[in-house]
């Protein structure tokens, strides 16, 4: 597994030694007519997600939890399991469904297989298709777990006056693999994915308290400052997402997320494997607050 840089304008990928094919990568933040984003329900973001609307949600749903999406076959589900367990910060479960159920107590009336904005289908660690909806993939063994997504407390953060760089320029957020291996679980093993936000250094406190108290959407930073530390060579060329301008003072703070299942596919290699895009995630009816303690 490895870095690969690309020629066609967009961020590097990770790859193994087999590029995967050419797949949708040029979703763009919706531009609704009627109201934006962050006023929707929840219930009506799934709905235009249904109707085939793509894009990142950060700033989606004010005030409802959002979620990373891994589904496995069952005889791979324990693995996943001892593998979320074991790295707690980026792979915090909020839910794990029956083997088939495409339904979750996180959101009644939803389908996992349609309302999320984009996914990804993955067969033997390779990424072979970009769809936004799977049904047609979707297999009565499948095991779905969803995981916390830090897109969630970003609404603490600007409450505290943070600054949100990626929501501020309609930018979906920095994710990048990084030099720390994760622990292993039975057959899945791979790399920490973070997620990187700018942040100004009279802001940093803030940030990190106020994600602090989020503990089940990853909580607080797991490192602030130089990204070499994490084996990030360029801030610029992000594995997932888009890269986001700065402050020429901004602190880049770097958050576990919740695409680090995915890298674990890519190394692991399980047979098949239904993920979300990175960025576009599931949007449940909790409320964040649930997810907040004192």
């Amino acid at each position: 597994m490895r870095r690969e840089p690309r020629t066609d304008g967009h961020p590097t990928a990770l790859v193994t030694d087999e590029p995967p094919p050419a797949l949708v990568t040029d979703d763009r933040p919706p531009t609704p007519v009627d109201a934006h984003p962050r006023a929707w329900s929840a219930r009506t973001a799934r709905a235009r997600f249904r109707d085939g609307l793509t894009g990142p949600t950060a700033g989606m749903a004010a005030g409802h939890t959002q979620a990373n999406l891994i589904a496995v076959p069952a005889d791979w589900a324990y693995d996943m399991l001892l593998f979320c367990q074991r790295n707690p910060k980026p792979c915090p479960v909020l839910d794990v469904t029956d083997a088939g159920s495409w339904t979750t107590v996180l959101a009644e009336g939803a389908d996992l297989r349609t309302d999320l904005p984009r996914y990804r289908v993955w067969r033997d660690g390779e990424l072979v298709d970009e769809p936004a909806d799977v049904r047609d993939h979707w297999r009565g063994d499948l095991v779905s777990f969803l995981i916390g997504c830090s897109f969630t407390f970003e609404w603490a953060l600007a409450g505290a006056g943070v600054p949100i760089r990626h929501v501020e320029q309609g930018r979906n957020v920095p994710m990048y693999v990084t030099s720390r291996p994760c622990r292993p679980a039975g057959r899945l093993s791979g790399p920490l994915v973070v997620s990187m936000r700018p942040v100004p250094p009279e802001h940093l406190t803030a940030a990190i308290r106020e994600s602090g108290r989020y503990p089940a959407v990853h909580g607080s930073p797991v490192h602030c400052g130089d990204p070499s530390a994490l084996g990030i060579e360029d801030l610029g060329r992000p594995d997932f997402g888009d890269p986001v301008e700065t402050a020429p003072d901004d602190i880049p703070v770097f958050w576990a997320c919740g695409v680090t299942p995915q890298a674990a596919v890519t190394a692991s290699r399980p047979p098949f494997a239904i993920t979300h895009a990175p960025g576009q995630m599931f949007l449940t009816d909790t409320r964040d607050e649930h997810y907040r303690v004192a």
